[in-house]
């Protein structure tokens, strides 16, 4: 019980996460969504997600000092290569791949581009959570789907207004 709420908590964080136009903001919140997911996958024993959320907080950590490629390039290797040494099934690598795709969006990507990449990397973590059964993790991921979205197509809109404001 106290494993879903926390899944619950996270939902919260996401939505907060994922509504920011601002990149910085974005990062921030994602830092304490992990740390929080980290405690809810290892309640409902799902260590390669624990693991996932883990470098997912790391990444996100260090991401709001640089934007290096090489320390990218660092983090999936790690990723993978303990995802891969953790992972019992193939199920077990939807988290690791998309720890994978969310270190290249924070540490490569700015913007739209960021959170498509986001968008892709939301989806391997909502086929993680519904074969982990992590009933506020699916919520979180879907909402997040519908909120990264929206603010794609606010961040998209905005750009327009400014470009016309500009001729």
């Amino acid at each position: 019980m106290f494993a879903q709420a926390l899944g619950f908590v996270s939902f919260a964080l996401g939505i907060m996460c994922f509504y920011q136009k601002d990149d910085k903001r974005l990062k921030m919140v994602m830092v304490i969504m992990s740390l929080n997911n980290i405690i809810h996958f290892g309640l409902l024993g799902a260590p390669t997600a624990s693991f996932g959320a883990a470098l997912s907080m790391i990444r996100a950590w260090i991401s709001l000092y640089t934007s290096s490629r090489w320390i990218a390039l660092v983090f999936i290797v790690i990723t993978l290569v303990l995802g891969l040494f953790l992972s019992e099934s193939i199920g077990d690598m939807f988290p690791i791949i998309g720890t994978c795709i969310g270190t290249y969006a924070l540490f490569c990507l700015k913007g739209i581009k960021m959170r498509i990449a986001f968008l892709c990397g939301a989806l391997c973590w909502l086929a993680n959570n519904i074969l982990v059964g992590s009933i506020g993790g699916t919520l979180l991921e879907l909402t997040l789907l519908a909120v990264n979205l929206n603010t794609i197509r606010r961040l998209w809109f905005g750009r327009k207004l400014e470009s016309s404001v500009a001729n």
